[in-house]
This record gives C-alpha cells, sequence and structure tokens, in this order.
C-alpha cells in the first residue's frame, strides 16, 4: 500500500504523433472499444493506428509503423490524490502539449524572434577587442570539448574564423554543499565539495563596452513575501531558458568565444551577458501578463 503523503510515478509514452482522442473519451465509448481500452499499449495501439480500423482490428506497434521508432519514456509524479479520471486528463493534457515541454537540449524550439530577439549595443567609446584563449589542463579541454561539441550538434553555436569580439573560455568547479571535514589537526573545517565542472566564457571584457538595459528585475524579498500564507506553491522550472532566446544576426559575432577547439559564436543568448537576464525577464513578462 501507498502511505497518504507519497506519490505516483507514472510513464510518458512520448511519441512524434499525438493522437486527437482521450482516455476518458474511449472508456465512455461502448463494450468493444473498452476492451481495446485494457492496457496503455491497447490504448497506443488503437489511437495511433487506422482510426478508421482500430475497431475492427487492433494492430500491434509493428504493423502501425515497422519504421517507427519510441523516443526515451520519462517518468512523471503525480500526486495520489488525483483519481483516475483526473490523472486521465493531467496525461492528455502533457501529451497534448508535449511540444512545449524539454527534457534535454535537442527538445528546444526556441521562441520566434518576432517575439523576443537579444540586441548587443555598444558604446561609442569603445573599440573591439580581441582576447588570447587561456591555458586549461587535459580535464578541462575534455569538458570545454564536450560542451563545444553539444553545442554544434543541435546549432546554438557555430564556427567563426574571423571575428572583432573574442573572449576566453575558463572552465570553473560546480559547487556543491558544505560538510564538516576532519583536518590534519582533528579539526572540524567547514569545506566546499566540487561536484564537477562548468564551461563559462568571461564576456567582461565585452560587458564593459555594452550599453546597459534597464529593465527591471524583479525583488526577492518581495517575491518571498508574496508566497507567505499560502498552502500551495507552483513553479516552472525552464530548461536552458536563455537558449530559448536567439540573438539578432547582426550581434551573434560579438559572442565569439576561443578555446583549444577553435573560435565560436552563439545563435542563442548564453550566460555572460550583462543585458541577459533583462531581456529574458522582459520576455517573460511579455508572456505572462
Amino acid at each position: 500500500m501507498l502511505e497518504e503523503n507519497c506519490c505516483l510515478i507514472v510513464v510518458i509514452d512520448i511519441m512524434d504523433d499525438i493522437c486527437d482522442d482521450s482516455l476518458p473519451q474511449l472508456l465512455a465509448r461502448d463494450p468493444l472499444e473498452e476492451n481495446l481500452c485494457g492496457d496503455l499499449s491497447a490504448y497506443n495501439a488503437s489511437v495511433w493506428g487506422n482510426k478508421v480500423n482500430a475497431i475492427e482490428k487492433a494492430l500491434s506497434l509493428e504493423e502501425l509503423n515497422p519504421k517507427k521508432t519510441m523516443k526515451e519514456l520519462y517518468p512523471v509524479i503525480i500526486s495520489t490524490a488525483l483519481d483516475d479520471l483526473q490523472t486521465f486528463q493531467l496525461l492528455e493534457v502533457l501529451q497534448t502539449h508535449k511540444r512545449a515541454i524539454g527534457y534535454n537540449i535537442d527538445d528546444l524550439k526556441g521562441i520566434s524572434p518576432d517575439f523576443c530577439m537579444h540586441r548587443i549595443h555598444l558604446e561609442d567609446n569603445y573599440k573591439p577587442c580581441i582576447q588570447p584563449q587561456r591555458r586549461l589542463n587535459p580535464n578541462m579541454q575534455e569538458v570545454v570539448k564536450k560542451k563545444v561539441m553539444k553545442l554544434l550538434d543541435v546549432c546554438i553555436i557555430y564556427r567563426i574564423s574571423d571575428s572583432k569580439w573574442v573572449s576566453p573560455v575558463q572552465v570553473v568547479p560546480k559547487k556543491g554543499g558544505m560538510p564538516v571535514i576532519k583536518n590534519e589537526k582533528n579539526e572540524l573545517i567547514p569545506t566546499r565539495t566540487v561536484t564537477g565542472w562548468r564551461m563559462c566564457i568571461d564576456y567582461r571584457r565585452l560587458n564593459i563596452a555594452t550599453k546597459k538595459d534597464h529593465f527591471p528585475l524583479p525583488f526577492i524579498d518581495q517575491m518571498l513575501e508574496r508566497l507567505a500564507n499560502h498552502k500551495f506553491f507552483c513553479y516552472l522550472d525552464e530548461y536552458s531558458k536563455f537558449f530559448q532566446i536567439p540573438i539578432h544576426p547582426a550581434d551573434q559575432e560579438k559572442t565569439t568565444f576561443t578555446c583549444p577547439y577553435g573560435t565560436f559564436a552563439y545563435r542563442r543568448m548564453p550566460f555572460g551577458l550583462c543585458n541577459a537576464p533583462s531581456t529574458f525577464q522582459c520576455c517573460m513578462m511579455t508572456i505572462f501578463f
């Protein structure tokens, strides 16, 4: 038996095609159709198959399309307080809008340039700056290589041979918790643990020359005050949120960075740019308000 406060983990089958019919609607049909919805596989076969002959003949997934390849299944945590009908309705909403949910960097469709685009306007008194790459040890070079290859595969960055602005790459540790560790003198010392490494780009010279965007950012204390005396808290965790916003083509070469594997520029807005938080906040305000 599940405990009262525990959650139910449900696996959503993410396919390239999505059906128009919902499971609650199918359960309301005649008994012949109910037999087709006995389990999830029969439901997938009947709905994603030939809808005209789905009732007459239940086709297997191989008969539907032998070349159809299914994506990885992702778990979704659902409260046990939901009944069966509410669970099916929630799954229907998630499946219908699955293209708006990103699980990895390949799922990022990006925001239309007509809706939001990041610009990098420079001051008149600053000249372009080309900085040399920094030395990295073999472990750091491997981190940079994996990151660059990952971004190249999804076309977030592209190779560029000549640019008036070039910024160096630096690898920094990912900070973990602060466990207490005994030193050589048997003293308890709080120590910051390192859980991994992250590739960063030093855009400080570019940021100094950039005209600042003064779009107001929210105050953290006011946001926390709005949560007081509320029983429920809901939030959206945007996956790689900055990479959703494109950079204006005229400003892309200003994001050029150098590393042991070449020089690359961003098509999407990266971290490290001084006006990136303002652009993202303006985009969110436009979407939600």
